[in-house]
């Protein structure tokens, strides 16, 4: 295992430092091509491209040592100032969740989008909530994770939109579980 990919699985989900999440970018905004971090070849690798006309509104990644309920670290759609590039590294604070089940082949689970801003960020640095952000840039953030799942035969169906410390606490749990000791989801909203 190389060093750098020893790095990348060991990196704490939390900045010790600063207390601010540690954010992987792995597909920035304005990108038509899905990015996924892949753990036996130690770098990204192309996951899928989008339609024409249809791009990440922000820049998309997770935040390491967790693990959502998919299998898969936790998500997290980071605003930022510009685009960074995959597999960048951003401080950012959380400011919510967007709630939602996904649905395919008849299966729906859990599939929450936890929305931060970037730690340095000059553009979004007043906003401490999801309700601090202009209610038609939230829809249309929304409507990307809808049409995006619809583009690969999947329903994505928003359950409500919650603040930080609900975001935290999905953060918790998948640290638990990247850790082994299970986490069970927490039912407030």
């Amino acid at each position: 295992m190389t060093k750098s990919k020893k790095h990348m699985i060991k990196l704490p989900a939390v900045d010790k430092e600063s207390g601010h999440l540690n954010a992987i970018v792995d597909t920035p905004k304005g990108s038509r091509n899905k990015f996924k971090y892949d753990e036996e070849l130690g770098l990204f690798k192309l996951a899928g491209t989008l339609p024409v006309g249809n791009v990440f509104p922000f820049d998309f990644g997770y935040i390491p040592s967790t693990k959502g309920d998919d299998g898969d670290p936790v998500d997290i759609l980071i605003l930022m100032d510009e685009p960074a590039f995959t597999g960048c590294l951003v401080l950012a604070k959380l400011i919510g969740v967007i709630e939602a089940e996904q649905t395919e082949h008849g299966k729906t689970n859990r599939n929450d989008r936890l929305i931060a801003v970037a730690a340095d960020s000059r553009n979004h640095s007043h906003v401490r909530f999801l309700g601090d952000l202009n209610s038609n840039l939230l829809h249309e953030i929304e409507r990307f994770f809808i049409s995006y799942n619809e583009t690969k035969g999947k329903q994505f169906r928003i359950l409500s939109r919650v603040g930080p410390e609900r975001a935290q606490a999905l953060v918790d749990v998948g640290m638990k579980k990247f850790r082994g000791r299970g986490g069970k989801r927490t039912t407030r909203r």
